[in-house]
């Protein structure tokens, strides 16, 4: 039995997904992007260093939120 054709539309947007695991969206629409460096060798790290990689930066250069956004479309 031959299959349906498919209608000749849009293909889905499908989001990186490396990309929205690594960035958030504030309400504002804001791109916000975690710090590195958390996974190991931190034992020589003072505290107030180790308390400052929690914290979330602003992304700043326009072409990578441009491409960030295109990336993962979906993003919240």
């Amino acid at each position: 039995m031959p299959r349906k054709a498919k209608a000749a539309g849009k293909t889905k947007l499908k989001t990186h997904k490396a990309t929205s695991k690594r960035f958030r969206l504030t309400g504002s629409g804001k791109v916000m992007r975690t710090k590195g460096g958390k996974s190991h060798l931190r034992r020589r790290t003072s505290k107030r260093t180790k308390a400052n990689l929690s914290e979330m930066q602003p992304v700043v250069a326009r072409k990578i939120i441009k491409r960030i956004k295109r990336l993962a479309p979906n993003m919240k």
